[in-house]
């Protein structure tokens, strides 16, 4: 529990994640209702760049980073060149990538595709990060 619970960062990032997690979940359960998918693609992109902040400070990046350029500190969690940061800079192309393309759609079906797009990008770094903590623990 002190995983994902142990502090302040940790319960915030913990919270945030499980309700991005609830809300494309909602959102996919009731897609036949939604009008309008170029507004549910903006929550997740804004709500998602929050939670990958959350889960940087929380993991350490900063500090790897200042230690993969000077060593004048100890390094975060993970290596700067390490699986979970690669897939995580893959997650966050792909984010990108559906951002740009959500409003140049011009149908809320291809808005919808990129909904989904985009919520694959942030469940992958979600789960890969979590995965590689639950994994550095033991």
């Amino acid at each position: 529990m002190k995983l994902y619970f142990g502090n302040m960062v940790t319960t915030v990032t913990t919270l945030m994640s499980l309700s991005l997690v609830g809300f494309v979940g909602y959102s996919i359960s009731s897609r036949s209702n939604i009008n309008f998918w170029g507004r549910r693609s903006l929550f997740v992109l804004a709500y998602g760049l929050v939670i990958c902040c959350f889960a940087a400070a929380r993991d350490g990046l900063d500090k790897t980073i200042q230690y993969t350029i000077d060593g004048s500190c100890n390094p975060g969690i993970f290596s700067l060149v390490s699986v979970p940061n690669i897939v995580g800079c893959v997650g966050a192309a792909i984010i990108i990538i559906a951002a740009i393309a959500t409003p140049i759609a011009k149908s809320q079906h291809m808005r919808e595709i990129w909904f989904y797009v985009m919520s694959g990008g942030v469940m992958l770094k979600i789960v890969v990060m979590e995965i590689a903590r639950i994994i550095q623990m033991f």
